[in-house]
């Protein structure tokens, strides 16, 4: 019998998946590819294959699990299963300047950005947002983690010299103009099986870390939700939805949560497009969506489509 198969390396984030797999008594099996073994000459199980590998990896000590799970995904891909979120959409995850041209190439508007390797391009490179606050940060991250904001290149040296300074993972930095919001928000569009889903509104006044997920969340006394779904066309137009749903859907991307900002002059600017995706329940709760049942429905109606084709295969050799 064929089941869904969750490729992830953090058990964490997949609970609220389980939970509704478990409510859709669906079969379903985890591959957690922090270590393990690829049997590459046998034949992979049948199913339907969930790819949620994240570019933060790295931060819970599981710096090569992205690396693994390529080869995993090749193996699966050489055997034609059905991947959701395929090799293409990995290797968006943990390449934010292939991110930043597929945006480019959609006519999706990004903030400028220079691709620099090494500490005297990245200040080499900052020379051109000279007088203007800008962003550096890592081509492989995720949850904020390395996102630093620089009001000098002064400033920026210091922070490079420091011996407490770690460089990228990848070893590539992206040094970006800052797009600032004059009422401190970003809005997230969410994809579920190549449509677009809902868009949330996210506050970041405390900063770069937007993770939705309820581990994310440091408890406080917030006075106003951090996140709030938005309606139907607020804040992102729908030209601009379809153009992305499109470019997902051609770069083999059909869960994904894509990051705007728009600056005091009302500019919508796209900057970052994370294909391991989480949602935020509070938020959903008061709007009666929930991406995660949307996401487990969309993998069961795939695993039923899957049968189908086994059941009028059979038939039609008999």
């Amino acid at each position: 019998m064929s089941k869904i198969y969750v490729i992830h390396e953090n058990s964490v984030w997949v609970e609220p998946l389980r939970r509704e797999l478990d409510a859709l008594n669906v079969l379903y099996e985890e591959w957690n590819l922090v270590e393990g073994n690829v049997p590459i000459d046998d034949i992979p199980p049948e199913g339907v294959f969930y790819n949620r590998m994240s570019a933060s990896s790295y931060t819970r000590d599981h710096r090569f699990a992205p690396e693994y799970a390529t080869v995993v995904l090749s193996w699966l891909e050489a055997h034609g299963r059905r991947i959701v979120n395929d090799s293409r959409a990995l290797a968006l995850e943990i390449n934010k300047a292939a991110q930043h041209q597929l945006l480019n190439r959609a006519g999706i508007k990004t903030p400028s950005t220079v691709v620099a390797v090494g500490k005297e391009a990245i200040l080499n490179a900052a020379v051109a947002y000279q007088g203007r606050k800008f962003i550096v940060k890592p081509n492989r991250g995720g949850k904020g983690d390395g996102v630093q904001l620089f009001e000098s290149i002064g400033s920026l040296n210091d922070y490079l010299e420091n011996p407490s300074y770690v460089p990228p993972v990848d070893g590539i930095s992206l040094v970006q103009e800052y797009v600032e919001s004059p009422d401190r928000f970003i809005v997230r569009a969410e994809f579920i099986g190549g449509e677009f889903y809902y868009a949330v509104r996210v506050d970041t006044s405390d900063g770069f870390e937007l993770c939705p997920a309820d581990v994310c969340q440091v408890p406080g006394d917030e006075t106003a939700p951090k996140f709030r779904i938005l309606g139907d066309g607020e804040e992102i137009d729908r030209d601009v939805l379809t153009k992305l749903q499109f470019t997902l859907r051609a770069s083999g991307v059909e869960v994904a949560g894509v990051e705007f900002i728009r600056d005091g002059d009302g500019q919508l600017y796209a900057y970052d497009i994370n294909t391991n995706t989480n949602y935020n329940p509070d938020a959903e709760l008061t709007t009666g969506v929930s991406g995660m049942g949307k996401l487990a429905k969309f993998l069961f109606s795939e695993l039923s489509a899957l049968e189908s084709e086994k059941i009028q295969l059979s038939q039609a050799v008999a």
